[in-house]
């Protein structure tokens, strides 16, 4: 076995990935129940579970794709890709990640170890089969994003549930796009399904989602009236989520992407997080969001 690089084994491990699982804190948020130190004490370790579970999936995942992420741009960079962290090493780390969050898991609740294991054959489907088969792949994505937000231990209204479900086939729709462009400009494909997949279909499907969702979240915010949100305060936070969707979609814009390409070259919508912690835009409409939420509580 290769001499273990501890800094770049903890990159395999996507660290900055990891901002997908504070939806975790969703449940507890949105329940207004700030003072309620155990439910988000347990949040916390939800987080931590889905943070070492899906750094399992990653290191699996990087594995499997290494000879195709060799031939990627900035993905050959990785440090599977690179050699920097032998397979042997990845599969191990992997193993370690997993059994643990499991064990962790198993000391919160049957549901959190439920939600966890359901996480983790998904995405390891994900991995060995359904990531080849078009509109399957995008709802192992979402999947993902909807555990996380189930896994609160708060119960959370229907009609947030599927607008955490259609934004999150949003993302995946985007991701694909971005991987179709570079598929198509440099005849590079990291993916078999890149070939059943067009411009004009991810297109209708963004405008499906992303119209969707809107709406969704607007019923939820709506208040108790439809089943929704706690207070109808929320209706506030309206305009917030509109800008978001136009943000994300004016930079994962074909256009746009070539302009902002020399100055932010892994700043793409192949890479969700990355925007997320590097576009100013998504930032400040991100901080705008949760300061009204907060003032929305402190009313209801």
């Amino acid at each position: 076995m290769n001499r273990i690089r501890p800094g770049a084994l903890i990159r395999a491990c996507r660290p900055r990935q990891w901002t997908k699982n504070l939806l975790v804190f969703a449940a507890p948020l949105f329940s207004f129940r700030l003072d309620n130190w155990s439910v988000w004490s347990d949040a916390f370790v939800a987080m931590v579970c889905f943070c070492l579970i899906s750094s399992s999936i990653y290191l699996l995942n990087d594995v499997l794709d290494v000879k195709s992420d060799r031939e990627h741009s900035f993905k050959r960079f990785r440090p599977i890709a690179s050699g920097m962290v032998s397979i042997e090493q990845a599969l191990l780390t992997s193993m370690l990640t997993s059994v643990v969050s499991l064990t962790m898991a198993s000391f919160i609740s049957l549901k959190l170890s439920g939600l966890i294991l359901t996480y983790a054959l998904i995405q390891v489907g994900y991995c060995l089969r359904f990531k080849h088969e078009p509109l399957l792949d995008l709802f192992c994505i979402a999947s993902g994003f909807l555990l996380r937000a189930m896994a609160g231990d708060v119960y959370l209204s229907p009609w947030f549930l599927l607008t955490i479900s259609l934004l999150a086939l949003f993302l995946a729709v985007e991701k694909r796009k971005a991987e179709l462009r570079v598929f198509q400009e440099k005849g590079v494909r990291t993916r078999l399904v890149l070939a059943r997949y067009s411009f004009p279909l991810l297109f209708r499907l963004e405008s499906l989602l992303s119209t969707s969702a809107f709406m969704s979240y607007a019923l939820w915010a709506a208040g108790p009236s439809l089943n929704g949100a706690s207070t109808s305060w929320m209706l506030l936070t309206l305009p917030f989520v509109l800008v978001g969707i136009f943000r994300y979609q004016l930079l994962s814009d074909p256009e746009e992407s070539d302009r902002r390409s020399l100055m932010y070259p892994n700043r793409s919508s192949e890479n969700p997080e990355e925007i997320l912690l590097g576009d100013r835009g998504i930032r400040f409409t991100l901080l705008g969001w949760l300061l009204v939420t907060i003032l929305a509580g402190v009313f209801a």
